[in-house]
């Protein structure tokens, strides 16, 4: 059978004040109504049965993940008891699947993207999933076309094409991973045509990605065999909680894809966001006539340029006089303001308040 991962156990501090450790980015409702999780779900839920759908999080946020999506089974949304980084969450979710299906298709995608036209990016991922089970010790990831030299991103060097007969999109295989460039080399990539971002989604056998997790990563063997077999019994958490901390923090990138053989990627010829921070917007949000990017109800911006003003609150009115290239943000308890260039430091931002006892803001 064909199963959805959806990965939901990010924090974005990138976008705090929104985005809290009660509260993460996954559901915040910044584009069109529903949240980024929501927009996820609905992406995945014409592809795959509602049965077939799994959300991995952090312990800390599997209430509010479940009342996000409350169409899937309360037992889908599987919370982790800790951060391990991209590779146990997907050891966890390949073990479990594997134990129930054992030639288990197993697609993987973020909750924290913006993706569309949607079924262009469905259609890519069914090609995936239909190459991969012709293919079955294949793992396929998927390519966005650059569209300016991004130094916050991962890169794939595309190679030969290679066509599968059943699929509208074409195969790539993957020469090699990049990681983040600085600018000289991100243009040089540009240039050759042959790189694409690094979008973060895969598709694989459920059991292949657990072989080479534990090809890879032999520490992890232990604990996720432990997890698998303890899985539906009484035990499952009590197992999950004791085994799922020894497993090794790394992403399945660094563990897996960079040393894999038989990789492939597919260009997604589609509009792609990761919601990583609020000068992500300018992306997705068409700017007023001075460069301002607004998501407001309400707001009055008088000779205000390159600035991003943003508040879910409808009924709160956002007002600023002069304003450029300047960041404000507002949430019911706390308002950020600062300069565009200097949101990189948001993290020791969040530091310094934690030092000052402002925990409650956090």
């Amino acid at each position: 059978m064909r199963f959805a991962v959806i990965m939901a156990g990010g924090t974005g501090k990138r976008l705090w004040p929104l985005s809290r450790e009660n509260r993460p980015k996954q559901v915040l409702k910044l584009v069109g109504g529903d949240s980024l999780l929501q927009k996820c779900f609905k992406r995945v839920n014409t592809l795959f049965d509602l049965r077939n759908i799994i959300v991995l999080t952090n312990k800390g946020y599997s209430d509010i993940v479940r009342d996000n999506i409350s169409e899937i089974p309360y037992d889908n949304v599987v919370a982790e008891p800790e951060v391990r980084d991209t590779a146990g969450a997907i050891g966890l979710a390949a073990a479990v699947l594997s134990r129930y299906d054992p030639d288990a298709t197993m697609a993987v995608v973020t909750a924290d993207q913006i993706i569309k036209p949607v079924d262009v990016f469905n259609k890519a991922l069914n090609d995936a999933m239909t190459f991969v089970e012709k293919n079955p010790q294949a793992l396929v990831t998927f390519g966005i076309q650059p569209s300016f030299p991004n130094t916050q991103l991962g890169y794939i060097k595309l190679g030969k094409c290679r066509k599968c007969d059943s699929c509208e999109n074409e195969i790539y295989e993957v020469d090699a991973f990049k990681e983040k460039p600085d600018e000289h080399t991100a243009k040089e990539y540009l240039s050759t045509g042959q790189y694409c971002w690094n979008s973060g989604i895969f598709v694989w056998k459920a059991k292949r990605i657990l072989e080479l997790i534990y090809e890879n990563l032999p520490q992890a063997k232990p604990p996720l065999q432990k997890i698998q077999a303890a899985w539906g019994g009484p035990n499952q958490e009590d197992i999950l909680a004791e085994s799922f901390i020894k497993l090794p923090k790394i992403s399945i990138d660094f563990a897996v894809m960079e040393k894999a053989s038989n990789v492939h990627a597919i260009r997604l010829k589609c509009q792609w966001l990761d919601m990583g921070s609020f000068s992500a917007l300018a992306d997705i949000i068409e700017s007023d006539k001075n460069g301002n990017i607004i998501v407001a109800g309400q707001s009055e911006a008088w000779e205000c340029k390159n600035s991003i003003l943003v508040t879910e609150d409808s009924n709160h009115l956002i007002a600023a006089i002069g304003l450029k290239n300047m960041v404000v943000v507002h949430s019911p308890d706390a308002t950020l303001v600062c300069p565009i260039e200097e949101t990189g430091k948001l993290k020791e931002l969040l530091n310094k308040i934690r030092e000052n006892g402002g925990e409650k803001f956090l």
